[in-house]
């Protein structure tokens, strides 16, 4: 099953840095996916000007590019994508065009994780509604 676990959480925009950099939002590109043997990646373009509005602490002052952000900080820049992207690099010629991947199986493993979850509360239900189950009927029994 497909667990992300993060330390950093990043820092989320202040309403007046959102309401600027989502003016933006429509103009965002999105590659086509394209993959290897266990990763898709897609690399998102954003509007030159966008980068203007970013905070100064959302780049890496070494090398003038945004550094890696986090998934709560790339889409609290209007980056829309579906579950299980990472942010791993960003193209420094071009620092206007972040690059993300994913695992290759990622949304296999996420409707196979979900089903068994599914499966595990309808058991638990199932097994709450047979009859002669005690729990929760709220009497003493002796």
């Amino acid at each position: 099953m497909y667990q992300h676990y993060r330390t950093f959480q990043g820092r989320k925009l202040t309403e007046q840095e959102r309401a600027r950099v989502l003016e933006f939002q429509e103009s965002i590109h999105y590659s086509p996916r394209y993959s290897d043997d266990n990763y898709e990646y897609r690399h998102v373009m954003l509007p030159k000007a966008m980068l203007k509005v970013i905070p100064s602490d959302y780049f890496n002052s070494e090398v003038g590019t945004l550094r890696i952000l986090t998934e709560d900080e790339w889409r609290g820049l209007g980056i829309t994508q579906s579950l299980g992207w990472e942010h791993y690099e960003c193209h420094a010629p071009e620092p206007h065009i972040l690059l993300f991947k994913r695992p290759l199986n990622f949304e296999a493993e996420l409707r196979a994780a979900q089903q068994q979850q599914l499966q595990q509360q309808q058991q638990q239900q199932q097994q709450q509604q047979q009859p002669g189950n005690l729990q929760g009927d709220g009497q003493t029994h002796q």
